[in-house]
């Protein structure tokens, strides 16, 4: 039974401000002395970084498109477990989901699957009683979703306030915080969303700190600790990673556990804290390193993981450290298994952008105009050291960048919705791939992945 007290942040649409209420009241509540667990509905990586730096505890996503809907309740119940509060970020607008699939994915599914109240975030900016129909709206779509405040953002004025408040009276949603326009914190953003916290950590802090105290200021906490406390225990178990099998292999010697080297630094941020927590329960020691200051893998790397990011901005740096990239394509080329997502990708080719990478892949990479966004549904087309072909899973892409060629001799998968196409590479333990995937929602891939580092 999971009796966590939570909350839902949730908005009518993108740029309302749900990350910055989100992350504020993550901080405002920790600096209190409470254990916050951070959440954020859908697949971004970003935005848990800076929950992360919040609380002190791994942001951790629920996505109901790539997880399953039968998975979010364990998933947070495994995240949460312990701690006093879990606030749960959402994704776009309330009631936006995956394109074609009516409400999956969205918040307000995640907030019927955790039985927790939703606070709605609302930009305030250019109305005044036109809120109350606006919130009435979104509180009466769904009567399986319960708004149980309001938050406005970007006010103008005392007036501005008392006009906003006196038509919500007659709403029945208690506005619970009201943040100011001049208040406004400004994040970075660059191509795909925010500058991740490992790129700009000591201004994140800042930010971060700021927040917390403009929530504390507009908020009316104990209001919404409250509220967080109303929602009904959940009867799901906690999800676990599994139990760690048996030493195996010779190559390792007895009882040893094979080293997986997983890529971090401010090159490659982007990776699902279930990852490490899976290939940890597969039998494997997981070890970080920077490819933009390391020169060598971890001492005894058998295997070897490099997620997504933003390794476009580090081409100079990335190709500067060829003594990181030869022992990469080394390792390669022995036929190591080797796991590259998106960034992992670029960084495993030839060149990006004309910059010299680590080569093991005949492709060359480039920025592009194009922005490819959005969910797949994908079927390994070749045995690989992840899957077994005909293997299906659901991720997501999010790049602005271009491959050419899209796919080896032997691709990685076929995309089979929303449109056909078969892209990346499998070559000897290599594979490579624009597709991010959620691994609790197949954990036979890290399972799969360390019995090969181990053989």
């Amino acid at each position: 039974m999971v009796t966590i007290p939570r909350l839902v942040v949730a908005a009518p649409a993108s740029g309302s401000g749900k990350t910055t209420v989100a992350t504020g009241l993550m901080a405002a509540f920790a600096s209190a002395g409470l254990s916050v667990s951070p959440h954020k509905a859908g697949p971004d990586y970003i935005d848990p970084g800076y929950h992360s730096l919040a609380t002190g505890r791994p942001g951790r996503n629920l996505d109901a498109y790539m997880c399953g809907t039968e998975l979010i309740a364990p998933l947070f119940a495994h995240g949460a477990s312990g701690c006093d509060l879990a606030v749960v970020e959402g994704v776009m607008g309330l009631y936006d989901g995956a394109s074609g699939f009516g409400e999956l994915a969205s918040t307000a599914q995640v907030s019927k699957l955790l039985r927790a109240p939703v606070v709605l975030v609302v930009d305030a900016s250019s109305q005044s009683r036109s809120v109350a129909a606006l919130v009435h709206g979104f509180a009466s779509w769904d009567p399986g979703v319960r708004i149980g405040g309001v938050i406005l953002n970007k006010v103008g004025s005392d007036r501005h306030e008392a006009l906003l408040r006196e038509a919500l009276d007659e709403s029945g949603v208690p506005v619970l915080g009201v943040l100011r326009r001049a208040e406004t914190i400004a994040t970075p953003s660059r191509h795909l969303g925010l500058v991740p916290v490992a790129e700009r950590r000591a201004d994140a802090v800042a930010s971060v700190a700021a927040l917390a105290e403009q929530v504390r200021q507009g908020c009316d906490l104990e209001a919404l600790l409250a509220l967080a406390r109303t929602a009904p225990p959940l009867s799901e178990a906690a999800w676990e990673p599994g139990a760690a099998p048996a030493g195996r292999g010779t190559s390792h010697g007895p009882g040893r556990r094979p080293v997986v080297a997983v890529a971090g630094g401010a090159a490659f941020t982007f990776s699902y804290a279930e990852h490490a927590e899976l290939l940890t329960a597969a039998g494997a020691e997981v070890v970080t390193f920077d490819p933009l200051r390391d020169e060598q893998l971890p001492d005894g790397t058998a295997g070897l993981v490099v997620g997504g990011g933003f390794p476009e901005v580090y081409a100079p740096e990335l190709s500067a450290n060829e003594p990181l990239r030869k022992a990469v394509a080394e390792m390669a080329h022995r036929g190591a298994p080797v796991a590259a997502e998106c960034a992992g990708l670029l960084y495993l080719a030839r060149s990006l952008d004309g910059r010299p990478m680590c080569g093991v892949l005949e492709a060359e990479a480039r920025m592009s105009e194009r922005l490819a966004l959005g969910y797949r549904e994908a079927v390994a087309v070749s045995d690989s050291v992840l899957a077994q072909a005909g293997t299906r899973l659901r991720g997501h892409e999010f790049h602005r960048t271009a491959l050419e060629p899209a796919a080896g001799p032997a691709p990685a998968w076929g995309l089979v919705h929303p449109e056909r196409r078969v892209e990346g590479f499998v070559q000897r333990g290599v594979h490579a791939s624009y597709l991010h995937a959620h691994w609790a929602a197949t954990p036979g891939i890290a399972q799969r992945f360390v019995e090969r580092c181990g053989a």
